[in-house]
């Protein structure tokens, strides 16, 4: 217990470290943190600091990985320091209606606004500290607007022009980003191109343009083109847009061109993924697009062997403490679920609601998983688990599953209940979501 004497000593201490402070840390530090991103901008004027939106969710493997490796220690703290930073759930009306708002397409994104809701910069996807870093001090420190960015292009900066790009490419906007090249004056085009980052980020905007636009013949393309060249940690991604375009083609065909990737999609998991100390930070999307590779081309023993090393490597980084890294606690469950060991999974998944009681995600992918297997009456227990946890758009789809499980059993007025329940909880948001539980509970 402290006494009276210490109390005072550290008050005198208090007050001499806020004679010293800004103002707008003395109010950071006084004011609660803001639920709303209406409310987080409101701050922002009063404090005259950036908003940072983390857009994020409870069922994103990547968030995980973000939260635990990333949103931590001394770097973080300085951000908050800086920024207003807000949680926006995917998940939750406000969150759903921003992030159409600021087509942040990608879970996690990190949004950084002005106190007037205009986009100073962002980073899309989870990404390591030593990427995460420069990148949001750079924007909290300048404020990268796509504007701004484009008046340093005029002034003939080819770093400046691949900025630019990339900005376009953060945004998924392929067609919008190819044309402000088009008119960039020949003389600063053709010195453009000379750079690597510059071609790299005009082949991926010529992708991005063809996946807005459905065209499989140009997806399959430039899919290619930015395979061949050195697209790092992105290369799952890619890869996933060659695999599901390619669908389209001849079976002999779809094989010869996939199986061109294998050996650098074999060097990048060997150098970058599947390794002690992971270059790339999502690992999972890298391991499944190797599978799903391998079995595309016919290879099921390479399939197996993948998968095999992931739930080896994985096993090994997390140990017996389930909770120590949920983005490595999430993998192992995907890779034992692609790689059709029930078995395990089946207990897997027990340790994962044990670990994690306090979100509905574990307990509706196990009840979800039961109701797939055929099993609804096993199912309703842990849905009613996930359903007491669950809110907003999740808990319409804890809600979908529930009704299957009911269906199948002939349990009607049951199943009717849990959509008129859920729709009064909801009200108007997630048409979508309401739309399909309707339709499911009328199949």
């Amino acid at each position: 217990m402290h006494t009276i004497a210490l109390h005072r000593k550290a008050a005198l201490g208090l007050a001499l470290l806020c004679s010293l402070l800004p103002a707008a840390v003395l109010h950071a530090a006084e004011d609660p943190e803001p639920t709303t991103i209406a409310d987080a901008l409101k701050a922002s004027q009063q404090q005259h600091r950036p908003v940072l939106v983390d857009f994020h969710a409870v069922w994103c493997y990547s968030c995980y990985y973000m939260a635990s490796h990333v949103l931590t220690g001394p770097d973080w703290e300085a951000v908050k320091r800086k920024a207003i930073v807000v949680d926006a759930d995917a998940d939750s009306p406000d969150g759903q209606l921003w992030m159409k708002k600021l087509k942040a397409t990608f879970l996690p994104s990190y949004v950084v606004l002005d106190a007037n809701g205009n986009e100073l910069g962002r980073i899309s996807a989870e990404q390591p500290r030593e990427k995460f870093y420069p990148q949001v001090n750079a924007i909290l420190a300048t404020g990268n607007t796509l504007d701004g960015l484009k008046a340093n292009a005029a002034k003939g900066s080819v770093d400046a022009i691949a900025d630019v790009l990339e900005a376009y490419q953060a945004r998924s906007e392929g067609e919008a980003g190819l044309a402000w090249f088009a008119n960039l004056p020949a003389s600063q085009q053709q010195a453009a191109r000379k750079q690597a980052r510059v071609t790299l980020a005009l082949d991926q905007l010529a992708l991005a343009k063809a996946v807005e636009a459905n065209d499989n013949k140009g997806i399959i393309e430039q899919a290619q083109k930015v395979l061949a060249g050195d697209v790092g940690c992105l290369r799952p991604y890619v890869l996933d847009n060659l695999f599901n375009a390619s669908s389209s083609l001849p079976a002999a065909q779809r094989k010869a061109v996939l199986s061109a990737q294998r050996p650098s999609f074999d060097r990048y998991l060997d150098t970058q993924v599947l390794v002690a100390k992971p270059a790339c930070a999502d690992q999972r999307s890298a391991v499944v697009a190797s599978a799903d590779l391998d079995k595309a081309v016919g290879d099921t023993a390479a399939e197996a062997r993948v998968l095999d090393r992931a739930i080896a490597l994985t096993r090994e980084r997390l140990g017996n403490n389930l909770a120590s890294d949920r983005n490595l606690a999430d993998n192992l469950r995907m890779y034992l679920t692609r790689a059709g060991r029930t078995a395990e999974l089946d207990e897997y998944q027990h340790k994962l609601i044990a670990a994690y009681p306090d979100d509905y995600v574990y307990a509706y992918r196990y009840g979800r998983s039961l109701v797939e297997a055929g099993k609804p009456a096993d199912a309703l227990p842990w849905l009613a688990k996930a359903s007491d946890k669950a809110y907003g758009a999740n808990r319409l789809a804890v809600a979908l599953q529930q009704v299957k499980a009911l269906k199948a059993l002939h349990r009607d007025d049951e199943a009717k209940k849990v959509v008129a329940d859920v729709l009064e909880t909801n009200g108007p948001w997630f048409p979508k979501q309401v739309a399909a539980l309707k339709a499911q509970l009328n199949a």
